[in-house]
């Protein structure tokens, strides 16, 4: 009877394994990895753990981003008010400087021309008159026949007719510049890349400037405008090489120079950043105004020296790693671990550190050897230089 109870309990025990059996095997798994981790692995056989000691080049970088812009862009618009007649230029056109690009309705601008002229020929006729009339005066008083007061009477209206036809002149002037206004010329040879009104529009100056055109002047030349925080810019100066990528060219990359690192700050985010403007060839085109630069600033670069990762460095002291380590200080030796004859060896190499990146650190020491690896900790043992690892086998 105990035979027959027992049985389907052991067959409900192996459905549900055979059930579950995928979660089983992941579960050993990851247990044994765990296990290896702490107990095992190719450094372990020492009891030390270890880091690669390896050749390569090191470079300190800068990242931003930023957009990219024509080097000198006007914006052309219109001093005067009026419905916009005709325009000559669309986007992407090439201009030349005094090219013509819009012209505005001119007539009430030609009414203004013609009775500025009006005005200033009536102007002209009483300066003549009161012209005659004082000489005449003159005449009179030299003779005895009027008194002084009359002479200076009339040279006072001769004065105020010449200062008269002085203000209507420069009235008709600036009519007619006005009406010459109604012409809209390119003060630049280049491209225009945005046109911001239609036929038929009316242009109002009465209070701004109003922006008809934008004209880059040379698009074979741009610039990129990035801001750098205040953690990375004492590294950044003028004449510094830049790479930087764009979306539409995803598997190019392209070169620029610092050209200005602008000392007016911002605040974006509570982080003070700074403006580094940056000089872009662009003698292809393949550039276009707007685009967004992924930049990289290059600060330094070594090449072919040996590195190691920047988390390896740890070690406060030589506790656990050699029997008497003299004088010698983490600060200034590093504790490397060599196979001679065969056998794990620790031996204490003065160094220097060169070129310290975000993640690693170039050491500069005449006694590293290809294969050797770094000591930064020992398994099962807790110091102040290095974390617990797991222990030995």
């Amino acid at each position: 009877m105990n035979k027959d109870k027992q049985q389907p309990k052991q067959h409900k025990f192996w459905n549900w394994v055979r059930r579950h059996k995928w979660w089983i095997i992941l579960f050993i798994s990851v247990a044994g990895g765990f296990l290896y981790f702490m107990g095992g692995g190719d450094n372990q056989g020492s009891g030390f753990a270890t880091a690669t000691i390896s050749r390569g080049n090191l470079r300190q970088v800068v990242t931003a981003t930023g957009e990219i812009q024509p080097l000198n862009t006007i914006n052309v618009g219109s001093q005067v008010s009026g419905t916009i007649e005709a325009i000559y230029v669309d986007y992407n056109s090439k201009v030349k400087k005094g090219d013509i690009l819009l012209e505005i309705e001119p007539s009430v601008l030609q009414a203004s021309v013609d009775e500025a002229k009006a005005s200033l020929v009536s102007a002209e006729s009483q300066r003549n008159y009161a012209k005659s009339e004082y000489e005449r005066n003159k005449i009179l008083y030299d003779d005895g026949f009027i008194s002084r007061a009359e002479l200076e009477q009339s040279q006072t209206t001769y004065e105020q007719a010449e200062q008269s036809v002085n203000r209507m002149q420069s009235q008709y002037d600036r009519a007619v510049t006005n009406l010459g206004y109604a012409t809209i010329t390119s003060p630049v040879d280049g491209t225009v890349i945005s046109r911001q009104v239609d036929v038929g529009q009316t242009v109002a100056a009465s209070f701004q400037t109003p922006d008809l055109f934008e004209i880059a002047e040379d698009l074979s030349k741009m610039q990129i405008e990035t801001a750098v925080s205040e953690a990375d810019i004492g590294m950044i100066t003028e004449g510094l090489p830049v790479t930087f990528t764009v979306d539409a060219y995803p598997t190019q990359t392209f070169e620029g120079t610092v050209r200005q690192v602008r000392l007016s700050p911002t605040i974006t985010s509570n982080v003070v950043v700074y403006t580094v403007v940056i000089d872009v060839d662009n003698s292809d085109l393949k550039l276009k105004p707007g685009m967004t630069a992924f930049v990289t600033i290059l600060i330094s670069e070594k090449i072919d020296v040996w590195k190691v990762q920047n988390s390896a460095l740890i070690l406060r002291n030589f506790d656990g790693i050699v029997a008497d380590a003299g004088d010698a200080t983490p600060s200034d030796h590093l504790a490397i671990l060599r196979v001679v004859d065969g056998n794990d060896t620790v031996v204490l190499a003065p160094y220097e550190r060169g070129l310290v990146t975000a993640t690693e650190t170039e050491i500069i020491s005449d006694e590293i050897q290809p294969g050797d690896r770094i000591i930064f900790g020992r398994y099962g043992l807790t110091s102040t230089g290095s974390a617990r690892m797991g222990p030995p086998r």
